[in-house]
C-alpha cells in the first residue's frame, strides 16, 4: 500500500484514525490498521482501480438509466441520433461510444480476426 500511494494513505489514516504520522506506529500496528481502511478510502480505490465509490457508481447508473428513458422519448431519440454520453462512462475516463455493435456478421468476424491475429472463417 505505501508503494502505491504514500500520501493517499498518509490522508487515510488521518482521517479515519487521526494518526498524522502513521510512520510513528510499529509496522504491526499500521498493517493491521491500513487492511481495516473501509473500501471506500483513498488507498484501496487507488488499489482496486476503481474510478469512484460503490454509492458513486451506482447513483451514476440510476441517472444514466433515468437519462436514457427521458431521451428515448425525444424527437432525437425516437429516430436513434443524439444519445446522451453516459455519467458513468465519464467516471470512468472510456472513450466516447462511436457505433452501436457490428451490423453484420462479416464485420463481427473480421474484428475478431484482427483483435486475435486468426482468419475470419472460424
Amino acid at each position: 500500500m505505501l508503494r502505491a500511494g504514500e500520501d493517499e494513505l498518509a490522508c487515510d489514516f488521518a482521517e479515519t484514525y487521526h494518526v498524522l504520522d502513521f510512520r510513528t506506529l510499529p509496522a504491526r500496528q499500521a498493517a493491521r490498521l491500513a487492511c481495516g481502511l473501509r473500501p471506500s478510502s483513498r488507498i484501496k480505490q487507488l488499489l482496486s482501480g476503481a474510478p469512484a465509490d460503490l454509492d458513486t457508481i451506482l447513483l451514476a447508473m440510476i441517472a444514466d438509466a433515468a437519462r436514457l428513458l427521458v431521451w428515448q422519448n425525444t424527437e432525437d431519440g425516437q429516430k436513434g441520433r443524439n444519445q446522451p454520453r453516459s455519467i458513468l462512462s465519464i467516471l470512468r475516463n472510456d472513450a466516447p461510444e462511436t457505433g452501436s455493435g457490428f451490423d453484420t456478421v462479416e464485420e463481427f468476424q473480421a474484428w475478431r480476426a484482427s483483435m486475435i491475429g486468426g482468419d475470419s472463417s472460424a
